[in-house]
């Protein structure tokens, strides 16, 4: 009896920290469903936010929009056809984070979606500082892979190399 109350304390120890490490996992994590969903919130009355056709339709307003980048459209094809479900926990006031990890479990995808990384104005040195991670998801965002690279000065090298690719936002 002793032996199963230690090994489900450990249990739930561990269940614990890996918990709390997938929600750190990665700081980028919904960041544009969180700019969408912000910027439908900062274009509506805070009055009107209760009222969810308002919220569906203040929603379909935004995403009509001809200025918004390819990545905030994608969010919109996304979250077009769960509109309504959208609309319930937004009414109710529930910040944009939560929101966004909400609906989240309706479609994975609507998470995965993220800015690219700026680096026009980054110089060797400000590379440098970034850790390889990083690198490989800068490469990744620019389609390119680095193929042969094991130090960090080769991704580094590689990141400088596409620069030219940085600036293309389009799927």
């Amino acid at each position: 009896m002793k032996s199963f109350s230690i090994i489900s304390m450990a249990a739930s120890a561990v269940l614990m920290l890996s918990t709390s490490a997938d929600a750190a996992a990665d700081p980028r994590e919904c960041e544009v469903c969180m700019k969408v969903m912000q910027d439908v919130r900062d274009s509506m009355d805070k009055a009107d936010w209760k009222d969810k056709p308002k919220v569906e339709k203040a929603l379909g307003d935004h995403c009509a929009k001809d200025t918004l980048s390819a990545r905030e459209r994608k969010i919109c094809y996304y979250v077009d056809p769960i509109k309504r479900d959208v609309a319930q926990p937004f009414s109710l006031g529930m910040s944009v984070d939560r929101l966004c990890k909400r609906i989240n479990k309706t479609n994975q995808e609507i998470c995965s979606v993220k800015f690219p990384v700026k680096t026009e104005n980054l110089e060797k040195q400000d590379l440098s500082k970034l850790r390889v991670k990083q690198l490989k998801s800068i490469l990744l965002d620019r389609g390119v892979e680095c193929k042969g690279c094991v130090e960090k000065e080769e991704f580094i090298a590689k990141v400088q190399e596409t620069e030219h690719l940085a600036g293309n936002d389009e799927f």
